[in-house]
């Protein structure tokens, strides 16, 4: 059987082959007084002319100038020029193949240039051996082979041999990962390692496949069932920190293909790569374990406290309607008493007309109606305490929890309660740590001077839980809930690049420099808001001593657009989805992007990998795409899936489309690529995977998931990533601001209420960005100015606290480093977001950026009110994105557009799906949109309002077949279809 090829000379063909771009021409092919007076020693003009392009070959682009083989013309006039020759002499140079040999030779000695042979290849195995434990992609790899060889003078071999050569040095790469991570294993190790691949004796599943589907839905069983796989990772006793020994790539891949080889495969392996595959999975899956057991326990104790509040408010209800009846009467008995009294009656045995059983049985209810613990939530808490027993004691002590000094209170009751599990007690200690306990809860802890255990238990669970998410507490072993500082660069190397003047930042100096320039800048915009208030002049706002009134805005869109809207997508094409795909794909060559994880090959069937990518998209599945799509097995989708589909490989995509989209002339008409806009696209979780999911608040009790997606200005939608229902919106907005992979470069950015946050604020400037959100009920929002600024009459109602300058300043030094680490890459800015959230008021990093963010928000607030252009702008970028989430909800049809997989990966995969789907349907509408405006003829200033986020030509159902013979030829568009009015005509 025939080996596949990792490489092709087209692939590599701009590597290999000299640039015709003129500026490059220039660069490589320029001769100089040394090469001039060289090339004179030879004979006649076509030995001349031959030499100079064996020594310009030979240093550019370093290879031999082959027998035969013509330069490009533009190359070939260059050098002839400066020869003061012909270009057409070249014909009898081609013909002269032992000339060319003996040029060569002269011309290698002369520059130390030296050809391929088995001493290179071996140098070079070695020089390449440690990139490709980083570098899978063969081509890749193969460019900085090139490059090297270039750098040593080796002239360039044929690209057979630059595929062998890059084959062996992922060979000698792997197999020198595989000896550092398993060699040294014991025999009792391995033994264990070869165990997991087994049957377990009670089910047909091995416990690798036992290990890889661990239950998701929230409940006290399912806690422990995610310990005890947990325990079963321990017991084969690797040493997670055999995982630092390799570089991080290498482990993240052996890991990931842990978790995708099927056992009876990864059975069949050698023995050095099944184990070393199998130590990587080992360590990965302790780490995944660890992190489902802590995200479980805190979903378990958030669905507890919402079924206590809403059992809670239900109670009121019942108590309110309750006391009514008691009221009356008690209403009644005191009016008598009170008109008694103005008779001048004094003995209340005098008074028959309260009827005293019945006032004692109504003040008796009405005690027990009224006592704190009916109405309360923590009361009701406590009394779920039972349904969460008995994971409670597996659960803590399945973790060595550590924490600051602040914490040790917390910690010490963490494992005192573990303690008192293990060891069977009932009673709590009289010495009980009890410093953590929050003033709301004492009530309930400590009841006639004796502690509580159900309530001890809860609020230490709880505490422990907000202390996780802010990073106070932390685990070794967990990814996700580390120490705070180790999310950040090195305080060494922060100083350092502090120090040199390197942070990659917009605002970098000094503490005092900042708050001077924002000072300045506060003092103008309140001077001028002030200014056109009084005179009336505020655009669309009224400011007085009534308030503040911002009037709508309205709508600017001319009437004729929508005609010739209509008229526009008439003349576009009768498409199928498919077709639209294939079409694309010819255009950008987006399904190269979908390499496989482990060899990095393209994938061989174009067509299978995009039905996958339609079914992720769509929201069909594999089983049921499978079904629909001719041609296609199950089997066949669910290997690309497993192999090809990953996030690297659907940004990559997305960002090609995206650049492909810029460069149509159309996409200028909507903007510049400078501002966008970002929002969440609630999809709910139906099925039986419903009870996985979490309840979001702000879109209603319905389980489900989020979509965030951050659209340019130019209707690109260029970043995705789904978020966890329950989770605000605020911390993922800079997400796909800083790590998008594309050439979109943003300057301004809008969202909606939801988006914002001080903390939000207080970072956008760090990165560059202007942030304007559309924040409801604006005028209910307070200015924060600095020590000794004046508000004026017109603003001083709704001025609030003082910046805390001194803070500020105090803790500048961590909001760069901070910065610095989200900037670089070191940590994603929602996770540091989300942890600055959960920290208490006092914690000084988060007040001071909260501090910041106040500042930054007091400007854009009196920038909202003196600026009509800036309210418009951020009104049609978030309209933009609401008309992005329309043709969304329109794909995303299967299932009743509701998410029913269970896996957060394959949730994401979704989305990453859905919104290359939307991005290729921009890109397809924009082409020919373009066509179609041109034709009839519709001006730019209209043309601009026809926003290329149609679908009713697409065919978006059906049987989805791939008609490679029907797509137009290369360059050419499909013809457009022609109104019936001019067809009759």
């Amino acid at each position: 059987m025939a080996r596949r090829r990792l490489l092709t000379r087209e692939a590599l063909a701009r590597h290999l082959d000299p640039s015709v771009d003129e500026r490059e021409i220039t660069r490589h092919f320029t001769l100089g007084p040394d090469d001039l007076d060289l090339i004179v020693t030879r004979r006649g003009d076509t030995s001349r002319l031959g030499f100079a392009m064996v020594m310009l070959y030979m240093r550019w682009p370093g290879r031999v100038l082959e027998e035969h083989e013509a330069p490009p013309a533009p190359i070939l006039a260059f050098v002839a020029r400066q020869l003061d020759l012909s270009p057409g002499i070249w014909q009898h140079c081609a013909r002269r193949d032992e000339t060319r040999r003996s040029h060569l030779a002269a011309l290698m000695r002369r520059h130390s240039y030296r050809a391929f042979d088995r001493v290179a290849f071996q140098d070079l195995t070695l020089f390449a051996m440690p990139i490709a434990q980083n570098v899978t992609q063969p081509s890749r790899l193969a460019v900085i082979l090139i490059d090297e060889m270039r750098r040593r003078k080796i002239l360039l071999p044929s690209v057979t041999v630059i595929e062998a050569l890059v084959r062996r040095a992922r060979q000698q790469a792997d197999q020198l990962v595989q000896d550092v991570l398993s060699a040294d294993l014991t025999p009792d190790t391995r033994s264990r390692l070869d165990g997991i691949l087994e049957r377990r004796s009670d089910r047909s599943a091995s416990w690798l496949s036992w290990l890889r589907n661990p239950p998701l839905s929230p409940a006290s069983r399912n806690v422990l069932r995610l310990l005890e796989r947990l325990d079963h990772v321990r017991a084969l006793k690797l040493d997670a920190s055999r995982a630092a020994t390799i570089p991080r790539m290498a482990f993240d891949r052996l890991s990931d293909e842990a978790a995708r080889i099927t056992p009876q495969h990864l059975a069949e392996l050698p023995v050095g790569r099944r184990h070393a595959i199998l130590v990587a999975g080992g360590i990965r899956f302790e780490e995944i374990l660890t992190d489902a057991a802590l995200t479980m326990m805190d979903k378990l104790l958030g669905s507890m406290m919402r079924r206590a509040e809403n059992r809670t408010r239900d109670k009121a209800i019942v108590t309110v309607r309750s006391l009514q009846a008691q009221l009356r009467l008690l209403m009644a008995s005191c009016r008598h008493l009170i008109e008694a009294r103005a008779r001048g009656i004094d003995s209340l045995s005098a008074i028959t007309a309260i009827d005293w059983p019945r006032l004692d049985e109504a003040i008796g209810k009405a005690e027990t109606l009224t006592a704190p613990e009916t109405v309360d939530r923590t009361a009701e808490l406590i009394d779920r305490h039972r349904s969460i027993r008995p994971a409670i004691g597996p659960f803590l002590n399945a973790f060595q929890f550590r924490g600051g000094h602040a914490m040790q209170g917390l910690l010490e009751a963490v494992q005192l309660i573990g303690d008192l599990y293990r060891t069977g007690k009932r009673r709590l200690p009289e010495t009980c740590p009890t410093r953590f306990i929050p003033p709301s809860w004492r009530a309930f802890v400590r009841q006639d001077g004796v502690l509580v255990r159900p309530a001890y238990e809860l609020c230490a669970l709880i505490q422990l839980r907000e202390r996780l998410r802010a990073g106070d507490v932390w685990l070794t072993e967990s990814r996700q809930y580390r120490a705070f500082d180790s999310y950040l660069l090195p305080e060494a190397t922060f100083a350092a690049m502090r120090t040199r003047g390197l942070l990659p930042l917009a605002i970098n100096g000094t503490a005092e420099a900042f708050l001077s320039q924002r000072r300045a800048t506060l003092d103008t915009a309140l001077m001028q808001v002030s200014d056109l208030a009084r005179q009336g002049k505020l655009p669309q706002v009224r400011l007085d001593g009534s308030g503040l009134v911002i009037s709508p805005l309205k709508a600017i869109t001319p009437s004729v657009v929508e005609d010739l809207r209509r008229a526009a997508y008439n003349r576009l094409p009768r498409v199928k989805i498919t077709d639209l795909l294939l079409e694309v794909d010819s255009w950008t060559g987006f399904t190269d992007c979908f390499t496989h994880r482990r060899s990095s090959r393209i994938a061989d069937d174009k067509n299978a990998l995009l039905t996958v990518i339609l079914a992720d998209g769509i929201n069909l599945g594999l089983t049921r795409m499978a079904d629909t799509c001719q041609g296609a097995t199950l089997r066949q989708l669910a290997h690309l899936h497993d192999w090809h589909i990953s996030e690297t490989g659907y940004t990559e995509a997305l960002g090609r489309l995206i650049e492909a989209h810029r460069t149509v002339p159309l996409a200028a008409l909507w903007g510049d690529g400078t501002s966008s806009s970002s929002d969440g696209q609630q999809f709910l979780a139906g099925g039986r995977g419903a009870a996985i999911s979490d309840i979001n608040a702000r879109n209603g009790s319905e389980p489900g998931v989020s979509f965030y997606t951050h659209v340019s200005d130019q209707y690109d939608p260029f970043a995705t990533r789904v978020i966890a229902a329950t989770a605000g919106e605020a911390p993922y907005v800079l997400d796909g601001l800083l790590y998008h992979a594309t050439g979109v470069s943003i300057e301004e950015h809008y969202t909606d209420t939801g988006g914002a946050s001080d903390h939000v604020f207080g970072l956008m400037p760090f990165f560059g960005y202007r942030f304007a959100p559309r924040l409801r009920d604006l005028k209910e929002r307070k200015l924060h100015l600095l020590p000794g600024q004046i508000p004026g009459d017109l603003l001083g109602g709704m001025t609030g606290d003082p910046i805390a300058a001194d803070h500020v300043a105090v803790h500048w030094n961590d909001v760069l480093r901070l910065t610095t680490s989200i900037r670089s890459g070191t940590v994603a800015a929602s996770a540091m977001l989300r942890k600055l959230a959960s920290y208490p008021r006092q914690n000084g990093l988060a007040v001071a950026l909260r501090e910041i963010g106040r500042i930054e928000r007091s400007i854009f607030m009196l920038d909202w009110m003196r600026d009509l252009d800036l309210r418009r702008r951020t009104q049609a970028g978030l309209n933009k994105g609401e008309a992005r989430n329309a043709l969304a909800r329109a794909l995303f049809f299967n299932q009743l557009g509701e998410l029913r997989d269970r896996r957060f990966e394959n949730q994401a995969y979704r989305a990453s799906g859905l919104n290359l789907l939307v991005a290729a349907i921009i890109l397809w509408n924009t082409r020919y949109l373009q066509a179609a405006i041109q034709s009839l003829g519709i001006p730019d200033d209209l043309a601009r309002h026809i926003a290329p986020l149609g679908w009713e030509h697409i065919s978006l159902t059906g049987d989805y077949r791939w008609n490679v013979e029907e797509q137009p030829e290369t360059g050419k568009l499909r013809p457009l279809r022609m109104p019936a009015s001019l067809l009759a005509a």
